[in-house]
């Protein structure tokens, strides 16, 4: 067994963006991060109990970087944010409530043979989030 502190502590997703603002309002009422972020700043710190998103407009960071980078279009399939709810309805409540707030079905609610029921929306920069549970009540 490994007693040794680890050399890290992962706690941030960063996602670049194309519209904080409609990244922000999405998450802040789909579901509940918040936010002191000002509306102008490039740089967007939202938070939901220990988890943190932080937003940068794409063309910020190229020129920060001095590089210019491929983004995906529509849905972005090279990453997930995953979300974890008490039971099987919460899944479904949560996903209905996501899609009220502006995100778009990728997977409605389904029951997986491993037991997991999970849904998936995109945000509206394409950006896939999971909402799922391993518990049916």
């Amino acid at each position: 067994m490994n007693t040794q502190p680890p050399r890290f502590k992962f706690n941030t997703v960063g996602l670049f963006t194309r519209q904080n603002k409609a990244i922000v309002d999405f998450y802040t009422r789909a579901f509940g991060f918040t936010t002191s972020w000002d509306g102008i700043q490039p740089n967007v710190e939202m938070y939901l109990g220990d988890m943190r998103i932080i937003l940068y407009p794409r063309p910020d960071f190229e020129q920060m970087t001095s590089r210019a980078y491929q983004y995906p279009e529509g849905f972005n399939g090279t990453m997930e944010l995953a979300l974890d709810v008490p039971t099987y309805a919460d899944v479904d409540r949560e996903y209905a409530h996501a899609l009220a707030c502006g995100g778009r079905s990728v997977l409605p609610p389904t029951t997986e043979p491993w037991g997991q029921r999970t849904c998936y929306v995109a945000d509206p920069d394409g950006n896939l989030v999971e909402i799922g549970s391993f518990t049916k009540e």
